[in-house]
């Protein structure tokens, strides 16, 4: 959904707000800048009438002072207005990124299904980075300019109103530029601004799967992609070179011609008597200095319409809603939590067209441990993500106690609903800290006995730093079996009522495994446990085993149970027994 200049522009400007006086304050020394400007071709221009007119030295040391004085005002006016500038600008910039940052929390799973993770990384970095020019000098710049623009246009139809008016005929040309530079400018940024997402879209992937490119000996034809998407950036960038570079000659031109029809008609002036050398000096000095905030104003209008265009792409993402809300008044669960799960008639769909669960209903009592299997594709994982709501349902309606989910927080459900899955991801820090996940209720004491308690305590302990080693990205040093037991100690740590587990000893060795298996059984203990198995013969011992397939629930029962009925669950045991 793209928006329009001037909703973008309003949007931004609402940051400013908190610190209206701080950019009050920097206009009032922006203006006193602009007026040393404006004072120093007059101060000179009278210092060369004195000169030519025999003038005393004392005049000219006067004007000379008065000259140094002005500049020094000026430059202390600037560099203050920079540097408060520059800090207001950096604050706004950290409450955007913040906010930015929680936002992308606070969306659902489905937004991040579709969209790419680079596009998102481009957003918090390049596209924000990209504002703090238009906070830190372009606004108050702009003002500087404008009031340059109105201050040279008065003193020069003052010093000589036909001189001035002869400055000023080319300027419905410039206007017209301008106009049509601003247009074209933003079109081609917004052009480039997306293959950067492009871009970094394709590094973050192909940097993830580096591994897998090199396993199979991609790296030539990934190189060969990566030219093919640089290309397009680099067309994008010369494309907005381009356009930048036809506009700032053409207004520099024009600023020559005015200045040499004015050099024409003052030196005729001159010539004829009419004008004096001092005031020919000073309004060639305004008409260069004229045509100066002019061309400054082109430069910030193409950093404006950047800012626009990235503001646009920002304010898109804050404008995406999550797809799983929060109830206007939530419901609490009881407490204690007992775990009890109920799946009524639940439809549901991922993209609304294709359902994956089709009228599936089924009843999990408190300290239960049931079982889905079936084959790829048939719901299993989905009947997972749906318990923990992070994808609301079409159809039907499923309890945790009795009570609605969609009646609760997503804050209350997680909090009831831990979840071990297959591709555990561990965070760049230290092993107490993915333990913790950053939670302050969970002590270094609760942390140690969670990891004995699932059997992680034991290599822990045998590495360099203990708990406090250091995790790289991913948790790459680590085994599998290793970072499966940190992500039992983790869901342990926050001690959850129900408990969910995903294929959580899928590729494990047989070793690790039995440490799983124990860490697994110890972590099932009290609590109603949900399991999705490909091998059969680790849910054997789970008090209801249920069989999905085609997204619908085709058969429920025990192990035993099961066997007898020489259905589907029959097959698949038979199928794993011959494999093995």
């Amino acid at each position: 959904m793209q928006q329009n200049n001037k909703g973008v522009f309003l949007r931004l400007m609402g940051y400013l707000k908190p610190h209206i006086p701080t950019l009050v304050l920097a206009l009032i020394l922006v203006l006193a800048a602009t007026g040393s400007n404006l004072l120093r071709p007059v101060i000179i221009g009278r210092a060369i009438d004195a000169i030519t007119e025999g003038g005393v030295f004392g005049v000219i040391l006067r004007d000379f002072l008065l000259y140094i004085t002005v500049l020094i005002i000026g430059t202390a006016c600037n560099a203050v207005q920079m540097w408060i500038l520059q800090k207001l600008g950096q604050n706004i910039i950290y409450k955007i990124r913040e906010e930015l940052f929680a936002h992308i929390h606070s969306l659902s799973l489905r937004f991040f299904d579709v969209t790419p993770v680079g596009r998102i990384v481009t957003r918090v970095t390049n596209d924000v980075e990209t504002l703090n020019e238009l906070f830190s000098s372009i606004l108050v710049t702009m003002v500087k300019n404008v009031v340059l623009i109105a201050g040279y246009a008065a003193v020069m139809l003052v010093l000589n109103w036909r001189l001035a008016l002869l400055s000023f005929v080319l300027l419905p040309v410039v206007v017209l530029l301008t106009r049509l530079f601003t247009r074209v400018y933003r079109t081609t940024h917004r052009i480039t601004r997306t293959k950067v997402s492009s871009l970094n879209t394709y590094l973050s992937e192909n940097l993830g799967a580096m591994k897998l490119i090199q396993l199979f000996h991609r790296e030539a034809e990934k190189r060969h992609e990566f030219s093919y998407r640089s290309q397009d950036l680099f067309q994008a960038n010369f494309r907005e070179i381009v356009v930048y570079g036809t506009f700032q000659p053409l207004i520099y031109w024009i600023s020559i011609v005015s200045l040499a029809a004015v050099l024409g008609f003052g030196g005729h002036l001159v010539l004829a008597g009419s004008l004096s050398i001092g005031t020919l000096y000073i309004f060639s000095s305004y008409v260069r200095s004229f045509f100066e905030p002019i061309q400054s104003l082109s430069d910030q209008f193409g950093t404006l319409q950047a800012a626009m265009a990235a503001g646009e792409k920002i304010f898109t993402l804050l404008d995406e809603d999550p797809a799983v809300q929060d109830p206007a008044e939530p419901k609490a669960l009881p407490a204690p939590t007992k775990g009890r799960i109920e799946f009524e008639h639940v439809w549901f769909s991922y993209d609304g067209e294709e359902w994956v669960l089709r009228d599936v209903s089924f009843v999990i009592e408190p300290g239960q441990t049931a079982a889905f299997v079936g084959p790829t594709g048939a719901g299993k994982s989905s009947i997972l993500n749906l318990i923990g709501r992070y994808y609301d349902i079409q159809k039907g309606r499923i309890t945790i106690d009795g009570v609605d989910i969609r009646e609760l927080s997503q804050q209350e459900i997680r909090r009831a609903v831990g979840q071990v899955q297959q591709d555990v991801f561990l965070f760049t820090g230290d092993i107490k800290g993915n333990i913790r996940l950053g939670s302050e209720e969970i002590s270094d004491m609760d942390v140690m006995e969670a990891a004995k308690f699932v059997n992680a305590d034991g290599f822990i302990r045998k590495l360099e730093d203990s708990y406090e080693t250091a995790v790289t990205e991913r948790g790459s040093t680590l085994s599998a079996g290793q970072r499966q037991l940190l992500s039992f100690a983790r869901t342990l740590a926050f001690d959850p009522a129900i408990l969910v587990m995903d294929e959580a000893t899928a590729n494990i060795d047989t070793e690790t495994e039995a440490l799983i298996q124990d860490a697994m059984e110890r972590l099932m203990r009290n609590r109603t446990t949900i399991v999705v198995a490909h091998r059969l013969s680790t849910i054997q011992h789970a008090d209801q085993i249920m069989v999905i397939h085609k997204g619908r629930l085709r058969e429920q029962g025990t192990h035993q149970e099961l066997l007898t009925r020489n259905g589907i669950y029959k097959k698949l045991y038979d199928l794993q027994l011959r494999a093995t």
